[in-house]
């Protein structure tokens, strides 16, 4: 099968493996570099009201490399695209592990150990959000394990292949508006800051790009009914765009609403996942999904 040029370069193992490294090192300079402003801020060396909220503790330093880390799970997730279907919903979950993550590090440094009832309540909601990132995980797990267990199974059908290509593409076209939306997030949240709006709010720039994700996985499903007829299969698939679908209004619903939404995309993604391999007409297909 032909590999549209453009994909390879920018989606290809090479480029891969160079963004992996270059996101460890910069989540190592990321996490010293915020720290430092944690200490400065904390001995008084910085008075800015806009970054307040980003370095008046040091667990805020938590929050750079988990942003970088999640910057580059993104970038795996529209490489998981073409490869099937199943694969792609398991790195969204993967990525949104690690978004829960990343809010509870945050949840945790703006704790007030002076208000013993708002502290109360910050614990429950970290509770909950904790109980949150362990049903994520499971289900990053599960996925993983569902898709590496799965036989590979090679269609001559020129269609299919043409399938694929077409995955490839939109993946290709994907990764540019994910540039684009990181640049436009990036540029409205530093403007932001400096006019003294430090949000650090899991909005910014996973609100619009899963926004996109939603109309890309809507799109291969559409694709995909020239394709196939089996029930099963539009069915589960039509499922995982809609645990897509919970996700998105999950990251841009905050409080207790927006735990119990991921935990309701989980519980849809697995159930449907499960359903269909139970009754065996399930058939991870790296060619077909």
């Amino acid at each position: 099968m032909d590999e549209p040029r453009l994909h390879r370069i920018v989606l290809g193992e090479r480029t891969d493996e160079f963004l992996r490294q270059q996101s460890i090192n910069f989540a190592v300079v990321g996490f010293l570099v915020h720290l430092v402003l944690c200490v400065l801020h904390g001995l008084g060396r910085i008075d800015s009201p806009g970054m307040e909220p980003l370095i008046d503790s040091y667990l805020d330093a938590l929050y750079t490399p988990f942003s970088i880390i999640l910057a580059y799970e993104v970038y795996e997730l529209i490489r998981a695209i073409p490869e099937s279907f199943s694969n792609a919903i398991g790195k969204q979950f993967e990525v949104v592990t690690l978004l829960v993550v990343r809010d509870i590090f945050k949840n945790l440094a703006d704790l007030n150990e002076s208000e013993s009832t708002a502290l109360y309540d910050s614990v429950a909601f970290i509770t909950v959000e904790a109980l949150a990132f362990f049903v994520l995980f499971a289900t990053a797990l599960y996925f993983r394990n569902a898709t590496s267990n799965a036989t590979p199974k090679i269609h001559p059908d020129r269609a299919l292949a043409a399938f694929v290509r077409q995955k490839q593409t939109l993946a290709t076209v994907l990764l540019m508006v994910y540039v684009l939306v990181a640049i436009w997030s990036f540029t409205t949240w530093t403007n932001g800051v400096v006019g003294g709006e430090g949000n650090l709010s899991r909005t910014v720039f996973f609100s619009d790009f899963f926004t996109w994700l939603v109309m890309s996985d809507i799109l291969i499903l559409l694709i995909s009914y020239k394709h196939t007829t089996d029930f099963n299969h539009l069915a589960r698939n039509t499922g995982f765009v809609l645990s897509t679908v919970v996700i998105r209004v999950g990251i841009g619903t905050p409080g207790y609403a927006g735990a119990a939404l991921f935990i309701l995309a989980s519980a849809l993604a697995v159930g449907v996942l499960w359903l269909n391999t139970w009754f065996g007409r399930e058939e991870f297909s790296n060619e077909t999904e």
